[in-house]
């Protein structure tokens, strides 16, 4: 009899793409194994209508994920390393990082090819704070809206003209194969990602030693060493959905080069910070990004939601 690998995933189109690759992969290294998909709907899937910075934040798209590990219903649970917490419930790891696809924000418009060229009072669709303090700062002239749903019915409702455009990742409209609705990527370096964006991690529970070990198999260097560093910086800065920041690495050869801002909707403003090191310093380079932002004044911006640092 086949050794069954379960895998849990969310059940929208883009977490199936997601888990359909993890599993192409997982059939290759592994061809005598039998790989089941597993789908489920979270909280964060079910709540469509509220801002995720006023539900919760990202715990809410995996808990029901981490409940199958925990109660032995699947293996492996499948994540967009975008959505998934710092703290993880007593347990749990992520030992998995997949390659990384593209981690920018892309500009999706029928009209417009640039942020630039948004005519004033433009209505630009977001659900994220992060891209709003960015938009603030690129075009203060136009109106920023709400905007929640699977990627298809974000890319619906811009095609009905309830938006003039809207900003989604890069990283999901290519895995669908939807890469030609991109009107334009957003520089890393100034429009920075959030942490862990374009990265497919994957959660195992400890009791279950040989799921750690397949998952490990499918990691890849450069996404490790990446989700450390972006990681710490999101741990030191205590972020969540509620704080408008991100942070991304770029790894070259042995060196890291780490872009991380935090930003204030209220003040409207955003700190930036670059810090460079070697593979082996990614962590302690995602703890100074963090520090240099709340020297410069992010710290004021924390205390704002209630994190005091």
């Amino acid at each position: 009899m086949k050794q069954e690998i379960r895998l849990a995933t969310r059940e929208s189109a883009l977490a199936l793409a997601q888990t359909t690759k993890v599993a192409q992969e997982l059939e290759v290294l592994f061809p005598s194994s039998y790989i089941s998909i597993h789908k489920m709907k979270t909280k964060g899937d079910k709540i469509l209508d509220v801002a995720l910075s006023k539900i919760g934040g990202k715990g809410l798209f995996t808990k029901e994920l981490e409940v199958a590990l925990c109660e032995n219903r699947a293996d492996i649970a499948v994540h967009s390393l975008k959505d998934v917490p710092v703290a993880l419930p007593s347990g749990l790891a992520l030992t998995g990082y997949m390659t990384r696809e593209n981690a920018s924000d892309a500009f999706v418009s029928n009209k417009y090819k640039r942020i630039a060229d948004l005519p004033k009072n433009a209505v630009v669709g977001t659900s994220s704070l992060r891209r709003q303090v960015l938009l603030q700062q690129v075009n203060p002239n136009i109106e920023i809206r709400e905007l929640r749903g699977n990627v298809q019915t974000r890319l619906a409702k811009l095609d009905s003209g309830a938006y003039d455009a809207i900003i989604l990742a890069s990283a999901g409209l290519h895995r669908l194969g939807l890469q030609d609705r991109i009107a334009g990527y957003l520089p890393i370096e100034t429009w920075i990602p959030a942490v862990g964006q374009g990265i497919v991690a994957l959660e195992t529970y400890e009791s279950n030693p040989l799921a750690q070990e397949i998952a490990k198999k499918l990691t890849t260097t450069e996404s490790y060493v990446s989700a450390i560093a972006e990681r710490a910086f999101l741990a030191t800065l205590q972020g969540g959905c509620q704080v408008p920041l991100g942070c991304h690495c770029v790894v070259q050869g042995n060196s890291l080069t780490l872009y991380g801002f935090i930003g204030s909707l209220q003040y409207k403003q955003a700190l930036y910070t670059t810090q460079k090191g070697t593979r082996d310093e990614g962590q302690d380079l995602g703890i100074a990004a963090a520090q240099h932002l709340l020297e410069q004044g992010g710290a004021a911006f924390l205390k704002e939601v209630g994190i005091d640092i």
